[in-house]
């Protein structure tokens, strides 16, 4: 009997790399600041000070708030592209595993994946593996796609091949970084000649 190939793995984060998070939050922190949306920027750092974010206590606050009152999770828009490129590396014979640290506040962790599995299957966004967990170079994938600094930077020293997905969180981690989709689709496939 022949062994089939392994097929390559793409470890993918969600937030800020397919789901639009700091679009949604935006909006839900205008509400808990009470702030007219306008007056929050589109650009801003990790942490959201521009925002109004003062502190973890007062981040957890919000985004428990955000997460259990607003469905964060499960209202977050897609980011374009997301679905097109990640279903052709699907069909291509990719197995994508989204791996995903949404479970570090406590008590609500049942509602966290509700609403990302209900997210997922309603974005058509194809995956084999689901994982929640901070630790995302033990998930054993080949080429990780990611947006968190310390994430990306983390990951990259234990010399995993990981593209940095940009945004203003971002700017100072250098190549390979990935503005869309279609960059992300053109790299992985370079990746593997």
């Amino acid at each position: 009997m022949k062994s089939e190939k392994p097929k390559t793995v793409i470890g993918v984060d969600l937030d800020g790399v397919c789901a639009d998070f700091y679009g949604r939050m935006r909006e839900i922190a205008s509400e808990w600041f009470e702030r007219p949306l306008e007056e929050l920027p589109h650009e801003v750092s990790w942490g959201m000070s521009e925002w109004g974010v003062s502190d973890k206590s007062q981040y957890e606050s919000l985004h428990r708030f955000a997460v259990t009152q607003r469905e964060l999770f499960k209202t977050m828009p897609m980011i374009p592209g997301a679905r097109k490129y990640l279903r052709l590396l699907s069909d291509e014979g990719y197995r994508i595993r989204i791996i995903t640290h949404r479970l570090f506040i406590h008590y609500f962790h049942a509602s966290a994946v509700q609403q990302t599995v209900e997210w997922l299957d309603s974005h058509g966004i194809p995956y084999w593996d689901l994982c929640f967990m901070k630790e995302k170079e033990e998930v054993g994938a080949d080429i990780y796609v990611e947006d968190t600094p310390y994430n990306v930077l983390q990951l990259r020293e234990r010399g995993l091949y990981t593209i940095c997905f940009a945004n203003t969180t971002n700017r100072h981690i250098g190549s390979p970084r990935a503005a869309s989709w279609q960059e992300v689709y053109e790299m992985v496939k370079a990746n593997q000649r």
